[in-house]
């Protein structure tokens, strides 16, 4: 072998030895030295002395307590009267012979109404129910109350549940929503999916439309336009504009031909003969089923039912029909009709300016406080005596024979 190809050979014997040796060395896992990992970027250090500290106090206590009183006073301005009517075709009086007059009626206890209105009439008539019933399950419940003043626009009609548990983790899911953006899902992918085990009628195997627990439950009492006794006339209000568009965007018209699905079970009494080309529902225009559809967070809820954005509501005595479908009574939930005014801060709802209002009292109080402390007692800036490593206390470090004041050992 010649000198030129033993040196060959030793050249790549000694770079396969270095390369061996790299794949060896430990990678490091030091960060790159860069402002943002090394963290040297440049941030604001505010250093807190009373004499910043203590002006915020005060300035977002005289800022927040009045706010939470104006919040407060919106919320007195609004009015609404609450007419709770869970037992009315158990307690109301039967007046089906006959009929509604003032001497069929029974007066609702004061737990089943709850009102507020700016003006008090001295002749107000404490609210009454009655009810008729054309079977054993269809009755309708006739409510009567008072509007002692006359209600400026907008007027909302609400429906307000209690123990009504919309939050449920399965509860929530139990929707298809392809199916609600109108596609028309086949059988196989419903089937087991998220609607079970509403999903597909076990008689016809075709599958539910809507699908799930939510719209199988939805709220189905018929609430009729109130009536004012005193002007023997109807105060109009409408379903249009009750839904979200957004909502609107989401749920669109189905794809599906009638004879393709069936309704849910609770729907039944109002398609006894199922889909057909003349009553397929169209969720896009179904403002009441959009509603329902968006969830409520708490057990106990109100839905916007009904509007009137362009008439106030007079004075005067009125009846108020419902035709009692949805049972509440057997998982002890309450329903009740809720008619209301609304401010430029929204409806009653004084929680939000009652938590502006003992934020900013607490803010006061605690300016207030640590103020006398800092008069009384202060304390001086920049003490090294209330430093840990300036204390008389003995030390615990373990003698190393090397200086360890900046090493791990270090007090």
């Amino acid at each position: 072998m010649s000198q030129a190809e033993v040196t060959g050979t030793e050249s790549i014997d000694e770079q396969e030895h270095a390369r061996d040796a790299d794949d060896k060395k430990p990678k490091s896992r030091r960060p790159a030295n860069t402002a943002f990992r090394q963290q040297r970027l440049k941030a604001w250090q505010p250093i807190l002395t009373p004499k910043s500290v203590l002006p915020l106090f005060f300035i977002v206590g005289v800022l927040f307590a009045p706010i939470g009183g104006v919040l407060i006073w919106a919320s007195s301005q609004v009015q609404e009267i609450s007419l709770d009517y869970s037992d009315c075709i158990k307690l109301a009086p039967d007046v089906s012979s006959g009929n509604v007059s003032k001497g069929e009626y029974a007066y609702l206890s004061d737990n089943l109404v709850s009102s507020t209105f700016r003006a008090k009439s001295p002749q107000k008539q404490k609210p009454y129910w009655s009810k008729t019933c054309d079977s054993p399950n269809s009755c309708t419940c006739h409510l009567f109350f008072e509007i002692p003043n006359e209600l400026p626009t907008p007027v909302y009609m609400y429906y307000r549940l209690t123990n009504f548990y919309q939050n449920h983790r399965r509860y929530v899911q139990s929707l298809e929503l392809d199916q609600l953006k109108g596609t028309a899902v086949p059988n196989s992918t419903i089937s087991g999916g998220t609607c079970s085990p509403l999903d597909i009628d076990p008689v016809t195997k075709k599958a539910y439309y809507p699908c799930g627990l939510i719209a199988n439950s939805q709220f189905n009492d018929t609430i009729g336009n109130p009536k004012n006794l005193n002007l023997n006339s109807y105060y109009n209000m409408s379903k249009n504009g009750i839904a979200w568009a957004s909502d609107k965007e989401l749920i669109k018209k189905t794809q599906y031909q009638p004879d393709e699905v069936v309704p849910p079970p609770n729907w039944e009494p109002r398609y006894p003969n199922g889909y057909t080309a003349s009553n397929m529902p169209d969720l896009h225009t179904n403002e009441d089923f959009l509603v329902w559809m968006r969830t409520a967070g708490l057990p106990a809820f109100s839905k916007l039912s009904r509007r009137n954005d362009d008439a106030p509501m007079p004075q005067g005595q009125y009846q108020l029909d419902i035709v009692d479908n949805f049972p509440v009574t057997e998982y002890d939930g309450t329903k009740s009709i809720l008619i209301s005014t609304r401010t430029v801060m929204g409806g009653k709802n004084p929680s939000m300016g009652i938590a502006y209002v003992v934020i900013g009292g607490a803010c006061v109080l605690l300016g207030v406080l640590f103020t006398i402390a800092h008069l009384v007692r202060p304390r001086k800036l920049g003490d090294h005596t209330y430093l840990t490593w300036e204390s008389n206390q003995p030390s615990t470090a373990v003698a190393t024979g090397r200086d360890d004041r900046f090493g791990p050992n270090a007090i």
